[in-house]
């Protein structure tokens, strides 16, 4: 029962504040688990959501799909943006950053190799994740999920 009735404890009512109240659903029974059906990482569990500027929590949240994303890649593959509206084609993320409380930027390279930087307002965020062959000249492909979350992880520490 989840009505206005219900009385809770002083730790639940923490424990809901900064539970994140989330949910997918797919078609697919074998689907993979994706970011709103996992647990919230402790790093990010350790402030509310609402301490957070906009800016700062959307950053944190799309971590976390890059990284689901990611772990379902293949081998030679890494992920890029998909830009939408107009030609923009894509951008190969090499960096993300926010700048609180409301701006996300993207950082990367696009399919031609230029230097691309996205700039977004947290009001009109729509950001395609994109499987790409990893760069030619990369030994590796990069998996900037894990490092934006071990960045994180220090940020917040």
């Amino acid at each position: 029962m989840n009505d206005d009735t219900e009385i809770h404890t002083t730790a639940e009512a923490y424990e809901n504040a900064v539970m994140p109240c989330a949910r997918a659903f797919h078609t697919d029974d074998c689907a993979p688990v994706t970011p709103e059906n996992k647990p919230l990482p402790a790093e990010l569990a350790r402030h509310a959501p609402e301490t957070k500027s906009p800016a700062q929590w959307a950053y944190e949240r799309l971590v976390l799909y890059i990284q689901n994303f990611e772990e379902h890649l293949q081998p030679d593959e890494e992920i890029a943006l998909g830009l939408t509206g107009g030609a923009a084609g894509t951008l190969r993320i090499e960096g993300m950053g926010y700048f609180a409380p409301d701006i996300l930027a993207f950082y990367g390279r696009n399919s031609q190799g230029a230097r691309t930087q996205l700039v977004k307002h947290v009001s009109q965020l729509d950001v395609m994740l994109v499987a790409l062959p990893k760069a030619e000249d990369a030994p590796e492909p990069r998996r900037i999920g894990f490092r934006l979350a071990r960045d994180m992880e220090k940020a917040n520490a």
